[in-house]
């Protein structure tokens, strides 16, 4: 005998993707005998235990998650890189699904799922978002405590605030959320250099590395210019200067981007505008040849730059003399 869902029924399947728990079809009404006809018929099947989706046909990812969400229940969210998944903050499925449930809630282990729990369960989950998951910045916090490095931790932030997802300022009150967070400090310090336009690991290298202790002028982050009534953007402008610093987090650009950029850095120059380029290998291994090639061409277009040594083996004083040198002949 087919299955007719009241509105109750089939509201509660539109918003879980045609998935139901057991413990759901009963309290709406259900019979058990008449659950166990919907299995062997083949018209419900079983995702987990006591979870069945009620269609035939493949799951849709969305639908794999419910089934986990409802197993893990009955209080559970999608967390760390599923959640991640979810607000568009990867690229991909991930590799196993990531619950989040009450300190106080017990569940069996789950295959292909990490279960974790929490004390502040309430504060963390986004209050409205379906599937139910952690709320963007708690995400991105839970992420950061599992990263190898600091350096990870702070790409996942550029990534977030660069598309829009979340704040510096909403990143802020979450962290003050927590009572204990690693690297609290030094996030601290990141949020508000993301604050000031560093939107990238190497832009953030470039100013940790090159900029600050080499005693080069602060430039301004993610300069607009308008070009044809179209806006550009520069990673790092000396504006005085007329300088314009950009780092290349790709060791080879594609074609059609190496033209674009191209393109962009001759529109520069009709303003009279240079450009320097660095890569990751410029930023990483030679810090102190960049900064002195920077602070030569800064003094060089008028813009004062006391470069200083920033250890006993940095060559940036030697480096830009003889750049000013250079261009005084």
């Amino acid at each position: 005998m087919r299955l007719e869902p009241s509105g109750g029924f089939q509201q509660l399947l539109d918003r879980q993707s045609g998935i139901v728990s057991g413990a759901q079809a009963v309290r709406i009404g259900l019979a058990p005998a008449a659950i166990d006809n919907q299995l062997r018929s083949g018209r419900w099947r079983r995702l987990q235990r006591g979870v069945y989706a009620t269609f035939t046909g493949p799951p849709s990812r969305e639908a794999v998650l419910w089934a986990v969400l409802l197993r893990a229940g009955p209080v559970a969210a999608l967390s760390h890189r599923t959640a991640a998944e979810l607000d568009n903050l990867i690229g991909g499925p991930s590799r196993v699904v990531h619950v989040t449930v009450p300190a106080c809630q017990r569940v069996e282990p789950i295959s292909g799922v990490v279960l974790h729990h929490s004390r502040a369960f309430d504060k963390i989950v986004h209050p409205t978002a379906s599937p139910p998951r952690t709320r963007v910045e708690h995400t991105l916090l839970d992420l950061s405590e599992s990263c190898a490095s600091f350096d990870d931790a702070y790409a996942w932030l550029c990534r977030a605030v660069g598309r829009g997802s979340t704040t510096p300022q909403l990143l802020r009150a979450a962290m003050a959320e927590r009572s204990r967070l690693r690297w609290r400090a030094d996030l601290l310090i990141a949020l508000g250099d993301i604050g000031a336009g560093i939107l990238s690991l190497l832009e953030r290298r470039y100013v940790c590395d090159v900029e600050r202790p080499h005693g080069l002028p602060q430039a301004r982050r993610q300069a607009p210019t308008i070009i044809g009534g179209q806006s550009r953007y520069v990673d790092n402008l000396y504006e005085q200067a007329l300088l314009a610093v950009e780092v290349d987090g790709l060791v080879a650009h594609p074609p059609e981007q190496r033209w674009s950029d191209s393109h962009r850095d001759n529109a520069h120059a009709t303003l009279g505008m240079q450009t320097l380029r660095y890569s990751w290998s410029d930023i990483n291994g030679r810090p102190c040849a960049v900064a002195a090639e920077v602070g030569a061409l800064l003094n060089m277009r008028g813009q004062a730059a006391q470069l200083r040594r920033c250890g006993p083996t940095c060559s940036v004083a030697a480096s830009t003399t003889i750049g000013i040198l250079g261009g005084m002949r």
